[in-house]
């Protein structure tokens, strides 16, 4: 029987700007409720994944859903993605409460993936190649560039439903209630700042879940989120979604 050690991780240290009301409920002891979207003076703090409770997920930490054997590969603490099939890969565990920190990067121009939250099982029960879940809350990655060429082939004008990176929405038969700014239909909460960097450079998300409540900050910005979101309660998955995306330095940690 092979047995899979842990993978070395780069115990990297994260600026997170907090909004005021937030400030003074830190991790990992806030039990408050989060769900209301605040603009009140930002805070720095540093979240540092050698802080306790901090767990690194590698590749022992997630099991293929409905991709092959070259959708996601591993290299130690980083994941490379193929982009093909369209599909995810789901964590061991389920979580509810929860803070995911996760570095990504896209390969080519244009590219499009994501990190879902809070998926069912009942979403990924039997899902084909080629398909996504459809329940949980997307966090979306998304090249700046893919925006653009959008604008080229339409001649200009919004999105009708997307921006680029930091959208955060609901799937299929789960449900939000997004965080303004708002995507034209309403359907999604969009990134208040354009805060990504584009190909070829490396991003970072912190994604806090809290009782059916999450945020996203983005290169140490709180930029969008939603609450009431149901289920509250699910596996994360890392999407593919036709580009070549890398992951590294996943840590996650369960709060109460």
């Amino acid at each position: 029987m092979m047995i899979m050690q842990r993978p070395t991780f780069r115990s990297a240290t994260w600026i997170i700007l907090l909004a005021g009301s937030m400030a003074s409920c830190l991790p990992p002891t806030c039990r408050a409720d989060e769900s209301t979207h605040t603009d009140a003076p930002e805070h720095t703090i540093v979240v540092s994944p050698s802080d306790p409770g901090w767990t690194p997920l590698g590749e022992a930490d997630f099991v293929r859903v409905n991709g092959d054997d070259q959708t996601l590969t591993w290299d130690g603490p980083v994941a490379h993605g193929s982009g093909t099939p369209i599909g995810v890969t789901r964590s061991r565990k389920t979580y509810k409460n929860f803070e995911l920190l996760i570095e990504w990067r896209h390969e080519r121009p244009a590219g499009n993936s994501g990190v879902f939250a809070w998926v069912p099982a009942s979403a990924l029960d039997d899902l084909p190649p080629g398909k996504l879940p459809d329940g949980g809350i997307e966090i979306q990655m998304l090249d700046h560039d893919y925006t653009r060429q959008w604008h080229q082939r339409t001649g200009g004008g919004k999105t009708p439903f997307f921006s680029t990176h930091g959208d955060v929405f609901a799937v299929g038969k789960s449900t939000m209630k997004p965080f303004p700014p708002l995507s034209p239909n309403g359907s999604r909460s969009f990134p208040s700042k354009e805060r990504s960097l584009g190909a070829g450079q490396w991003n970072r998300y912190y994604v806090r879940g809290v009782n059916g409540t999450i945020r996203l900050w983005v290169n140490g910005e709180e930029v969008s989120g939603g609450s009431d979101c149901q289920p509250s309660e699910g596996y994360l998955c890392l999407e593919s979604e036709g580009s070549p995306i890398t992951f590294r330095n996943l840590f996650i940690r369960q709060l109460p």
